[in-house]
C-alpha cells in the first residue's frame, strides 16, 4: 500500500510585506513571479520521481500570498502536480487567500483546478488595527472577498485571526470574533501575535513590551476565544485552531501526527523517511537550479538532518500533545517499539501530579492547565 505524503507549495509573493511578518516572502516583479512558476513547474516534475511509493493525501498552497499569481499561474501548479503525484480522490488542496487579492474568475478557475479548501488571512475585523499590521486590506475587503469565496462554490473556508495586537482591547477582540462567526465559517485559526526578530515589528515593540496588551490582558483573550468558539459549535482540536466537525485541517493535523511532508518551493521544508531538509532560500539561487541535472538535489536541498530515534519520540510528543485529542501510547509502541512509559514514565507521573495531564488510555492529552503552560510542558518532554 502507498505511503501517505503531503505537499507544501510555497509562494513567496505578496502585495506587501506585513510588519510582524517573519516568513520568507515579499513583492516582486511579473517577471520574477512568472519565471518563479516556471522553475517550480519544474521542481514538481523533477522531485515526483523520487517519491513513487506514496499518495498524497493533501496539498498546501501557502506563502506569501499564492492568491497574488494569475489563474494561468495557479493552474499550471495544480495540472503539474496531478500530471506527476497519485492524488487520493479526497485529497484536501488548501489554498491561503489574503483579501483584496481575488476575483470571482481566479476562485472559479481555482475551484474547477481541484482547490477545495481555502484559507483567508483576515487578522481582525478592526481597521485601525489592520493598518497597524501593515495589511493593506480593509474588513470591508475581507467581507467581499470572502463573499466572492462562497459565491464561487468553497464549502470549506478557514479565517486565520490574530489575538495581542498594538493597541487591541478585550472588547475589540470579542467584536472580531462576533463578527467573523456570524460568517459561518468552517474553521478558525486564532494566534496570538509573536514578536519575531529581524522584522519591522521586532524593532518597534521589542524594548516597548507597554504598547502591546499586558500579559493578563493576553490571557483574557485566549480564555474568550476558547468559551466564545465553543459556544458556537466549534470544536478546538489544537491549541490554535478550532472547527465544526469534520472540517478540521487534516494538512496541518497530519503534520502534527508525523505523516511525511514534501516542500516545493523556494525555502520549504520538508521531512521524508527521518531526514529534514529545506530547498534554498535564495530566490535568484533557486531559479538557476538545472532541476533536471544530475547534481539538482544537492543544490537544491540544504540543512540536511537526520533526526535520532530519540528525537523522533520527542517530536511525537511535543507536536502530537498540541491536538486536544493528545497522543496515542499504542502509536508511541508502534513506531518506537517500546512502551511510552517505558521512556517518560517519570515525566508522565509528575506532570500527572501536577495535574498538566489527563491520561485516558490509550492517550495522553494536556489539561486545560496544561494547555495554558503549554510550552513548560512540551519542553518536559526533550530526552
Amino acid at each position: 500500500m502507498r505511503k501517505p505524503l503531503e505537499l507544501y507549495i510555497h509562494i513567496p509573493f505578496c502585495a506587501k510585506k506585513c510588519g510582524y511578518c517573519d516568513f520568507l516572502s515579499g513583492p516582486a516583479p511579473v517577471d520574477t513571479q512568472r519565471r518563479y512558476v516556471e522553475q517550480l513547474m519544474e521542481e514538481i516534475a523533477c522531485q515526483s520521481f523520487h517519491y513513487p511509493g506514496y499518495r498524497v493525501t493533501s496539498v498546501f498552497l501557502g506563502g506569501g500570498t499564492p492568491s497574488v499569481l494569475e489563474p494561468k499561474q495557479l493552474l499550471g501548479i495544480l495540472d503539474q502536480v496531478r500530471g506527476h503525484f497519485r492524488l487520493t480522490e479526497d485529497a484536501e488542496v488548501t489554498m491561503e487567500v489574503n483579501p483584496g487579492t481575488v476575483t470571482m474568475e481566479k476562485l472559479q478557475a481555482c475551484r474547477e483546478g481541484g482547490i477545495n479548501r481555502i484559507s483567508i488571512g483576515l487578522q481582525s475585523s478592526d481597521d485601525g488595527e489592520l493598518k497597524v499590521l501593515g495589511r493593506i486590506h480593509t474588513y470591508d475587503e475581507f467581507l467581499k472577498t470572502f463573499q466572492r469565496v462562497r459565491q464561487a462554490g468553497f464549502s470549506n473556508v478557514s479565517v486565520d485571526l490574530m489575538s495581542a495586537l498594538p493597541g487591541q482591547t478585550l472588547a475589540s477582540w470579542k467584536t472580531t470574533l462576533k463578527n467573523v462567526t456570524m460568517l459561518k465559517p468552517e474553521h478558525i485559526s486564532a494566534y496570538s501575535l509573536m514578536i519575531e526578530e529581524g522584522t519591522p515589528f521586532y524593532h518597534r515593540y521589542h524594548d516597548h513590551p507597554e504598547l502591546l496588551p499586558n500579559e493578563q490582558e493576553e490571557r483574557e483573550m485566549y480564555y474568550l476565544t476558547k468559551q466564545y468558539l465553543h459556544g458556537l459549535g466549534f470544536e478546538r482540536y489544537e491549541i490554535s485552531n478550532y472547527a465544526k466537525p469534520g472540517y478540521e485541517c487534516r494538512h496541518n493535523t497530519g503534520y502534527w501526527t508525523g505523516v511525511e511532508y514534501l516542500g516545493l518551493g523556494l525555502g520549504a521544508s520538508s521531512y521524508i523517511q527521518g531526514f529534514r531538509f529545506r530547498n534554498e532560500p535564495d530566490l535568484g539561487t533557486y531559479c538557476q537550479i538545472a532541476m533536471a541535472g544530475p547534481d539538482a538535489d544537492e543544490r537544491l536541498h540544504k540543512e540536511i538532518v537526520r533526526l535520532t530515534h530519540k528525537e523522533m519520540m520527542e517530536e511525537f510528543m511535543f507536536l502530537g500533545l498540541r491536538l486536544m485529542r493528545g497522543v496515542s501510547g499504542q502509536e508511541f509502541e508502534r513506531r518506537f517499539g517500546v512502551r511510552m512509559g517505558d521512556v517518560y514514565g517519570e515525566v508522565l507521573a509528575k506532570l500527572l501530579k501536577n495535574r498538566l495531564i489527563v491520561i485516558e488510555e490509550p492517550y495522553v492529552r494536556l489539561s486545560e492547565f496544561g494547555i495554558d503552560i503549554s510550552n513548560y510542558v512540551l519542553s518536559e518532554f526533550l530526552l
